[in-house]
């Protein structure tokens, strides 16, 4: 196995971001994965900074939910020394599609999301 294949499962076992409770489910917990600069960039195409996700985390856990995904075709690309690209599919609820693009960071031995966006796609 290569490094940016050990890199790769590491990163899979991360996404969708923000949706896998292991990591963690609090605000805090949130904050500590995302790089300071973070922002994002939703399907609707608007720009979400910092801030703006970490409030709708903390309202999205305040109930109880369900997450139905399946995220697939992942690929990772090294951009530069610790900084790495992931792209994948994900499938919500059996009905809305997304590609979803992650930029993350590794900080010693933590990963830090840089960037993330989502586009919706039509097949």
């Amino acid at each position: 196995m290569t490094v940016t294949d050990q890199i790769l499962e590491e990163l899979k076992a991360r996404e969708p971001i923000f949706h896998r409770p292991e990591f963690g489910t609090t605000r805090a917990d949130f904050a500590a994965m995302m790089a300071d600069g973070f922002f994002e960039i939703g399907a609707s195409g608007r720009r979400y900074g910092r801030e703006d996700v970490l409030d709708a985390l903390e309202k999205r856990h305040a109930q109880a939910h369900e997450d139905v995904w399946e995220a697939t075709d992942f690929s990772c690309r090294e951009l530069a020394p610790g900084l790495y690209l992931l792209t994948y599919r994900l499938l919500q609820d059996g009905v809305r599609k997304t590609r979803r693009t992650t930029i993350w960071r590794r900080d010693g031995s933590a990963w830090r999301i840089v960037f993330h966006q989502g586009t919706l796609v039509q097949d």
